[in-house]
């Protein structure tokens, strides 16, 4: 490390704000030219020149520098400038799970949307049956009743309930498409 170097770091440990703003003023403009040539953002590079020059300030005392202020604080401007960039891809990649997360729940909502509007014409179609063999369709598909059990409880044949069951599904069908 070069003998003047050694005489600024002494005097920044020592809290010498004089020898701070010399620092400041010496290596900004080339720090932020260095920083603006790896991000293409001027606020992003002044940003993080700001920050290195304030953790040397809050660190100055156990800060250890064996290489000049100069090598020392460019290699802080780079080190910084990556370290942002690892924030900026996990802040992307929260983001990007977000954007996910919202276009499935509209994919979800259209599709809900369409089955609402298919089980409402069913519904329609459902009511445009006639009376007995609508009646035997809704026990059948709604309630879960076999045949049988329509059969009985309506006091006719297991027949006649397939028949009729073969009309709506028929019916249903051809309408539905």
């Amino acid at each position: 490390m070069p003998m003047r170097d050694a005489k600024w770091i002494t005097k920044i440990k020592k809290g010498d704000l004089d020898a701070f703003r010399y620092l400041y003023e010496e290596y900004y403009h080339w720090l932020c030219v260095y920083l603006y040539n790896l991000s293409h953002n001027k606020q992003l590079s002044e940003d993080l020149v700001h920050d290195v020059f304030i953790k040397l300030w809050d660190k100055r005392e156990k800060i250890l520098i064996t290489t000049s202020i100069k090598s020392y604080l460019f290699r802080t401007c780079h080190n910084e400038f990556l370290q942002e960039l690892r924030k900026n891809k996990r802040r992307q990649s929260v983001l990007d799970k977000i954007r996910i997360d919202k276009l499935y729940a509209v994919f979800e909502e259209e599709a809900k949307g369409e089955k609402e509007l298919k089980y409402k014409k069913l519904e329609k179609l459902i009511a445009q049956l006639p009376p007995r063999c609508r009646e035997i369709f809704v026990k059948s598909k709604l309630h879960r009743l076999k045949y049988k059990e329509i059969a009985d409880e309506l006091g006719i044949s297991i027949k006649t309930v397939e028949t009729q069951m073969s009309k709506a599904l028929h019916i249903l069908r051809k309408h539905a498409s």
